[in-house]
């Protein structure tokens, strides 16, 4: 995916940056996620973030925790840059974050607003601003059709086939890790994949098992 003119470079990244934990929710550099934000720590937190650098860090709650209160987090998330927001008229914001950038938290800040903020390490992850995209190979990108159509099917869903088939590389794998209905901690799994061409194995083998009916091995899904 080419870059926005609009989106920071390494040097401009956050030195704090709030997190909203949501199970289940992935946030991938170059996705798109839609929010709807009406708790009232998450509205400060987006009040915030709107005055600052527009900028909010997407984790997960460590499996079995759930989002209430202050569950541990995963230690590595994705920080989204807010590019569309509207208010409702019964208090909520609807918000759009670009994938901007991983990160793993190095450390949390005391709780001085109602949200969570944390220090990001962003180094790990300096190529996720480098551009250049995900190829896969050939044959990787003719497995991953192969297990896309039972896994549709097997959880129900419909979709434009010709779109997929048109698609590029890295937004079909972006697209696909976000959107499929994949456990937390394989969507976890997903999101600390070392590239694309990896996320996009991971996420053939988590289809093709799926679409059998069965998980998939651990090692494949936590690395």
């Amino acid at each position: 995916m080419s870059r926005s003119p609009f989106e920071p470079s390494f040097a401009q990244l956050p030195a704090t940056l709030p997190i909203f934990p949501l199970t289940g929710v992935l946030l991938l550099p170059g996705g798109r996620l839609p929010l709807n934000i009406f708790e009232p720590r998450y509205l400060a937190m987006t009040r915030d973030a709107l005055a600052a650098a527009r900028m909010i860090g997407m984790v997960q709650p460590q499996d079995g925790q759930g989002d209430a209160g202050v569950p541990p987090v995963y230690r590595s998330g994705c920080a989204g840059r807010m590019t569309a927001w509207s208010e409702t008229d019964d208090g909520r914001y609807l918000v759009t974050l670009a994938g901007v950038a991983r990160f793993d938290i190095a450390e949390e800040l005391p709780r001085a607003r109602p949200y969570r903020r944390v220090v990001p390490d962003w180094e790990p992850y300096r190529g996720d601003l480098a551009g250049g995209g995900t190829a896969l190979a050939a044959a990787e990108r003719s497995r991953l059709l192969a297990a896309i159509k039972p896994f549709l099917r097997r959880h129900g869903i419909t979709a434009d086939w010709e779109a997929i088939e048109a698609s590029p590389d890295e937004p079909l794998v972006t697209t696909l890790a976000m959107v499929c209905p994949f456990a937390p901690g394989e969507k976890q799994a997903l999101l600390e994949a070392k590239d694309g061409a990896e996320r996009a194995r991971l996420l053939t083998a988590l289809m093709a098992m799926a679409a059998l009916g069965g998980d998939a091995p651990a090692e494949s899904v936590r690395h």
